[in-house]
């Protein structure tokens, strides 16, 4: 789910570049919901790692 993180905000930086504002507002947003996803899955998979060994 990083990776397509990474993608879309590499898409954003493009579109930026090129001057198309509003695929590189979605793009972005996009990059930014799919990071706060992955931090969240991120750290429930080491809470729960943490309550199994512990």
């Amino acid at each position: 789910m990083l990776h397509y993180a990474v993608v879309f905000l590499v898409i954003a930086l493009i579109a930026a570049l090129l001057g198309f504002g509003g695929i590189a507002a979605s793009a972005a947003g996009i990059a930014k919901i799919l990071f706060f996803v992955f931090l969240i899955l991120a750290l429930v998979s080491f809470v729960f790692g943490l309550r199994r060994s512990g």
